[in-house]
């Protein structure tokens, strides 16, 4: 810019040619103006007479003073314009601290970025308009299609070869750094030469009938052998359905659990309580009451079953807290998570057969399917004439597989050590169309996208990392194997992940489920992009008449995408879904997930949906790759500190009649709440123009999801040590369990226990405290 002033001064000197050229708002050029012509007017010889000097004295001073004139109208214009470029370049360079206008505030910087014009700048509105160009729905259609062809299961010819295909689309886009990172892991698959069977027994233990089922139907990781018993419906199998069936003083050890699929309870969650409850095997089917089953109207058929693994857990569960990498060699052991009980998915059909035979108390209210001809009782006995029993078998096998995850970076320019990491599983049991198609086809156009922009002018502050996982059937194993190899450092490097896996399951309904760190990011986003099935209204706009914003935002669960990284890792995560409002999307995890019936379901708005979906991770993912300060909100977890200190208020006098006291959680969460005001008040006051001082804030931001992972527990035995949204003794959601428990069930509350989980919640909240406040002199800790 200052060349353009430089260029004015020159033109002024050379005649006043160049003294209307300037630059306009945004780096424009303005047309040049044409030059001032400037003509004497001539004069009649009759009315000048050469011989009178007066004469001629008068005409000079005439001409001289129209030529001043003309001299101090181009300076004030020249004076003008110098200054007027001069207190733009003072405006923009304060314009990064303007809030209120978040369209005006510039997402790429001059210095550093090669490709663009000198003194160029982008603008947010300049990037989304460029981001609306380059994002193509064809594309994502395109792909989608070839990645679901067919079934694609790790370490198959198939994946090899689609693996192999992602990776020189990624190097075909001229990114930064393309490179692969390599596991083995164990991984389960049905047996080639031993099926899984089912079969009715009677009194002597003799098979009665045999039930068919499904030869590609299984649960990988389930325990194997046999188990015989009873049979007992237990409903979704959640924590509180087995309670209700012992209060109702049901037989439940050494039978076999019937499940129904759904009840917001995964097949890992649903085996372990029935393991807890004292089960030997567990069944697991879909009921029409949750799961379509008409096929004329895009259901199941009625002898289609649903297939997941049963890990509670995620990652190789035989090398738990430690990567698989192949150079390795660990001693044997194995994750706490797996199953000591056979589990098998069937279909309707077969759970008909059987629940139609049983005999024993009748279900609770709201128990009762929609399954033809069943008669809900709760068993575990059985009324057909010499059948007693029930016998499982499950032959899976162990199988070790080479799984090969797939990066791609846009190196930052500023911060190049810091990425935002977006990511999706590859791999699928069946075509898998919602399962890895709909991520993997998102991720190759966003990482196109993004790629376009930057040689049109985008200039990252940090690396945007584009990763296509392996394995991610077995419980995410690709994404928990990367996560458990750079553990130490993630922490430091990692801004946020987003998770594109399963993000197109409807265009009705969006869900996000996210790190209480990001939810604020999705607020802005839905402001700016359209809802795919309503042309011309925001998505934000509907969001609205579901009660706001907050009502989307759901906490991150177990078989996301996304748990590992924030739960395992310490980063803050996200993954997104649009769903359907009347029905559901029936197919996922099984051989019938086909981008067909997906189309169907969507009545052809499948690339719309894409497009949708594309904008909403783009522009959080531009908002975090531009700021100076990192957007993510630090007083966030202070909300549900409170929480527990209510709850905690209102069972007092019962604690303090057993010698506990919740003095000290209350202490640990002001301390919390302090230090996260005093950072948001310094980062207010501070120039965060100020590099230096920029990185230092970001450091103490980017590192909060990890300091909430509690140092106290085991990484081996309790991996998911997040205190706010992992699983164990000592999250917080154990702790309000348990306390519950004083006031509904006294004779179950273990004091010893309880002191113990509040012990360990307690100095987490702490440590997080005195991290956040950073230097150990501003700790606010008092005698």
């Amino acid at each position: 810019m200052m060349d353009s002033v430089t260029g004015l001064i020159a033109g002024a000197a050379g005649g006043g040619a160049q003294a209307n050229e300037g630059v306009e708002e945004g780096g424009g050029v303005r047309r040049r103006a044409p030059p001032i012509e400037m003509k004497l007017v001539p004069l009649e010889e009759s009315d000048v007479t050469l011989n009178s000097d007066i004469t001629a004295l008068m005409l000079q001073q005439h001409v001289n003073r129209r030529k001043a004139a003309v001299y101090l109208t181009l300076t004030g214009l020249l004076i003008f314009t110098t200054a007027f470029l001069l207190g733009y370049v003072a405006f923009r360079g304060m314009c990064h601290l303007c809030r209120s206008e978040p369209d005006n505030i510039p997402l790429s910087d001059a210095l550093g970025d090669d490709r663009q014009p000198e003194g160029a700048v982008l603008y947010m509105v300049e990037l989304r308009e460029m981001m609306k160009k380059y994002l193509k729905e064809e594309r994502i259609e395109n792909t989608l299609r070839r990645v679901s062809r067919a079934s694609h299961p790790p370490g198959s010819s198939e994946g090899n070869a689609l693996a192999r295909e992602i990776l020189q689309n990624l190097q075909n886009l001229g990114m930064d750094h393309t490179w692969t990172d390599s596991h083995y892991a164990t991984l389960q698959f049905p047996s080639r030469t031993q099926r899984n069977t089912l079969w009715l027994v009677d009194s002597e233990g003799a098979d009665f009938e045999e039930i068919p089922l499904d030869s590609e139907g299984y649960c990988a990781y389930s325990a194997t052998g046999t188990a015989t018993g009873g049979l007992v419906y237990v409903n979704y199998g959640r924590r509180e359905d087995f309670d209700q069936l012992r209060v109702m003083g049901v037989s439940l050890n050494g039978s076999i659990a019937m499940v129904r699929v759904g009840g917001g309870v995964s097949f890992a969650e649903k085996v372990w309580l029935a393991q807890e409850a004292g089960h030997v095997g567990v069944l697991i089917y879909p009921d029409p009451a949750d799961v379509p089953q008409d096929p004329r109207r895009l259901g199941l058929h009625s002898n289609a079953v649903i297939s997941e693994h049963v890990h509670l857990g995620s990652g190789d569960p035989f090398t738990p807290g430690f990567p698989s990498f192949n150079h390795t060699q660990f001693p044997s052991t194995q994750s706490s998570g797996l199953p000591i009980i056979p589990a098998q998915p069937i279909s309707a059909n077969v759970a008909a057969k059987l629940l139609s035979q049983l005999s024993g108390a009748v279900c609770p209210r709201g128990w009762q399917g929609r399954l033809p001809y069943v008669q809900c009782v709760l068993g575990p006995g059985f009324s057909g004439v010499g059948v007693r029993r029930l016998k499982m078998a499950v032959y899976n096998s162990m199988k070790p597989v080479l799984l090969n995850n797939i990066f791609a970076s846009i190196e930052g320019k500023v911060e190049p050590d810091h990425y935002i990491i977006i990511g999706a599983q590859r791999d699928a049991w069946g075509p898998g169309a919602v399962k890895s198609g709909v991520g993997t086809a998102l991720l190759m156009e966003l990482a196109r996208t993004f790629s376009n922009m930057v040689e049109n002018g985008f200039s990252p502050r940090r690396s945007l990392l584009f990763v296509s996982w392996d394995g991610g059937e077995f419980g995410n194993v690709g994404a928990t194997e990367w996560l458990e190899g750079y553990l130490t450092m993630l922490h430091l490097k990692a801004v946020a992940y987003f998770s594109l896996d399963q993000a197109i399951l409807g265009d009705d309904v969006l869900s996000v489920y996210s790190s209480p760190l990001l939810s604020h990011l999705i607020e802005g986003a839905i402001k700016q992009v359209e809802h795919p099935k309503h042309t011309g209204q925001s998505i934000l706009s509907l969001v609205q008449r579901q009660g706001g914003w907050r009502n989307i935002v759901k906490p991150l669960y177990l078989n996301s995408g996304a748990y590992s990284f924030t739960a395992f890792g310490g980063v803050p995560a996200m993954q997104l879904h649009f769903t359907e409002d009347a029905r559901s999307y029936p197919f996922v995890n099984t051989q019938l997930d086909s981008v067909g019936r997906l189309q169907e379901l969507l009545q052809g708005r499948l690339g719309s949906v894409g497009r949708a979906v594309g904008e909403l991770v783009g522009l959080m993912v531009l908002k975090l790759a531009h700021d100076h300060i990192l957007p993510l909100d630090v007083s966030c977890y202070s909300s549900s500190a409170q929480q527990l200190s209510s709850t905690l208020s209102l069972h007092a006098a019962q604690l303090q009649s057993r010698g506990l006291s919740p003095q000290w959680v209350f202490s640990a969460r002001g301390d919390y709440s302090r230090a996260a005001k005093n950072l948001l008040e310094a980062i207010k006051n501070s120039d965060t123009q100020d590099e230096k001082l920029a990185r230092l804030y970001n450091t103490r931001i980017m590192r909060v999801e990890y300091y909430f992972l509690s140092q106290y527990v085991s990484v081996v035995e309790t991996p998911f040590r997040h205190v706010f949204l992992g699983r164990g003794d000592h999250t917080l959601s154990s702790l309000a369990d348990h306390l519950s428990q004083l006031r509904l069930e006294p004779h179950r509350f273990d004091e010893a226990r309880f002191r113990k989980q509040l012990a360990l919640f307690t100095w987490t909240l702490q440590g997080a405290a005195n991290a956040l406040s950073g230097d150990v002199w501003n700790i606010d800790n008092p005698l």
